[in-house]
């Protein structure tokens, strides 16, 4: 039989007792021995087959050679305007709801024209949600009205509702011109619900257009330790890590392979809702942006990050979960970047504008004259203001500075 304990854990920065199972003394001991990131199979075999989705659209770059990836993390929408917005300024406080965050996202829309929008999960504050379908349904309606390719991972509170946590990743996968895959056909068994990746060939016409010269990561970083021994948040599991790694090496010998074989791999990006410990390795010498509030990763080093850095093609991680902090900083040649609070209905800092960050990767022009590989990757992030300021441009890598961009007076110029 099945017993539960209860634990403190930080949600949504406000303390509240959540009861974890408790699988038996057999299973802990084996997850413990497993350096604490277990490969939860028992979960993995009672999962339904992933439902079917439309045939994807082709992620390719623009006749302009770039690829334009806008980041909307934490919306926590709920039941639309009927729901007030939290930590605002008292002259904003009237009228305003979750729709000043669809309002946010189509002006977003607007002035950058992404050409991929990437949901970095808490799409929905599931307490407060009174029908998880339909808060999904007008979280992502912009970008859907939009007619614009866009994909999701789950946070730590997608799941707090009327839809489990499996319902509503296979929700986001049945929406409409979303990319979000249930989980890998290859990967029989795996950790979370959301890992996937998706490919970004180049410009059409061109002799990449068949080829991927950008690789999107997506990984569900869990909700909250179903370990008695360990508190507070999930992470990313070795069965999630082994998808990965084959995955990237997979994608790694095609890019060198035959047509327009290259020399080395192409660049990834990684989106997932919590950040690693290794995101509190930064101060504010070494960052760009500002970091107003601790590091909620888990309370257990998962060992992802070496995973990507052995990997070897990852160029940058993106992650929401910390709303106060939006700052991009360098380790080991990676760029670990929040993204900043974007939802009116999550928790802020009154005064301090909600924000989405912008990535726009850039291809090399051939001798030809045509389109190359990737040339550069930058970011940049927008206030939500009157003006849509854009604040904090940096390069978070570059081809000619790749050898050589672990050196601190590389990092943060533009």
């Amino acid at each position: 039989m099945k017993q539960a304990f209860s634990v403190l854990v930080n949600i949504n920065k406000r303390k509240l007792w959540v009861s974890l199972p408790f699988h038996g003394f057999v299973v802990a001991m084996a997850v413990l021995l497993l350096c604490f990131v277990p490969v939860n199979v028992l979960a993995a075999a009672r999962r339904q087959p992933p439902v079917q989705q439309q045939l994807p659209q082709k992620l390719m770059f623009g006749q302009n050679g770039e690829f334009k990836i806008l980041q909307v993390a934490d919306m926590h929408y709920a039941d639309g305007k009927t729901t007030p917005c939290l930590d605002v300024l008292p002259s904003q406080v009237h009228g305003c709801s979750d729709l000043n965050t669809s309002a946010f996202i189509q002006r977003m829309i607007e002035a950058e024209k992404p050409n991929f929008i990437v949901f970095t999960g808490d799409n929905i504050f599931g307490f407060d949600a009174t029908d998880s379908a339909k808060s999904l349904n007008a979280a992502f309606a912009p970008a859907i009205a939009a007619g614009i390719p866009w994909a999701a991972v789950l946070g730590n509170h997608d799941q707090e509702g009327t839809l489990s946590r499996e319902g509503v990743m296979k929700h986001i996968v049945g929406l409409k011109h979303t990319l979000s895959q249930f989980n890998p056909s290859e990967a029989h068994i795996i950790d979370g619900f959301g890992n996937y990746n998706l490919e970004v060939g180049g410009v059409e016409g061109s002799g990449f257009a068949n080829k991927s010269v950008l690789n999107l990561y997506f990984l569900d970083s869990g909700d909250y330790s179903t370990v008695p021994a360990i508190p507070g948040y999930g992470w990313i599991k070795p069965s999630q890590q082994l998808w990965f790694q084959r995955t990237s090496a997979k994608l790694q010998r095609a890019h060198m392979s035959p047509p327009m074989a290259q020399k080395s791999s192409a660049p990834g990006l990684v989106y997932f809702h919590i950040p690693l410990p290794e995101f509190a390795s930064f101060d504010s010498s070494n960052f760009t942006g500002v970091k107003q509030e601790g590091i909620s990763s888990a309370s257990v080093n998962s060992g992802f990050f070496t995973t990507m850095v052995e990997a070897g093609d990852v160029k940058a991680v993106f992650t929401g979960h910390d709303h106060l902090n939006d700052f991009c900083g360098q380790l080991t040649g990676i760029q670990l970047c929040y993204a900043g609070g974007f939802g009116y209905h999550a928790y802020g800092k009154a005064g301090w504008s909600r924000r989405a960050r912008v990535v726009v990767a850039s291809l090399e022009k051939t001798e030809e004259g045509g389109w190359g590989a990737v040339k550069s990757i930058k970011t940049w992030k927008r206030l939500d203001g009157q003006h849509l300021t854009a604040i904090d441009g940096r390069v978070l890598w570059s081809k000619n500075s790749a050898g050589t961009r672990r050196k601190k007076h590389i990092v943060g110029r533009v």
